[in-house]
């Protein structure tokens, strides 16, 4: 089980956008760009933060996980004695949890496991805390006897 915990303002993976681009050479490419131009730097962090508990060799095998992303409460939420009665417990605001843990996901790839494809069972919560950031849980699931013999 891998277990670490990432702090920064968690930003969606935003809806990818694919223009050509002409190369050296008259070689047709493809430029693929985010919409959210902070998630680049959100996903930076994760990679790096990643790199220093995700050591040896990529995951490559059925995965599980667990992102807990935390956020910080707005001001609104607070009066000049403290949280109101009023404030929502969850936030149940954007930004949407999947979009937030599809950024994670993209930036664990190659860093953790070998391909987001891997995980088959995934656990996601928004909650209000003092720090904004994600916790994370990997966990590989064993093979199972019928799948190390069919191998």
């Amino acid at each position: 089980m891998i277990r670490f915990t990432v702090f920064g303002t968690p930003q969606t993976a935003g809806s990818k956008r694919a223009f050509p681009i002409r190369r050296a050479g008259q070689k047709l490419g493809v430029r693929v760009t985010d919409d959210n131009p902070k998630s680049r730097d959100w996903k930076t962090t994760v990679s790096q933060v990643a790199a220093e508990h995700c050591r040896g060799d990529l995951l490559d095998g059925a995965l599980v996980v667990e992102f807990v992303f935390w956020l910080v409460r707005p001001k609104g939420h607070f009066g000049k004695r403290g949280l109101l009665p009023s404030a929502p417990e969850f936030p149940a605001v954007k930004p949407d949890v999947l979009k937030l843990a599809r950024a994670v996901e993209d930036a664990l790839t190659g860093v953790a496991w070998r391909d987001d494809a891997l995980i088959v069972d995934e656990h996601l919560a928004k909650r209000y805390g003092e720090r904004a950031g994600v916790d994370i849980v990997i966990r590989q699931i064993a093979a199972s006897a019928a799948e190390r013999s069919a191998a």
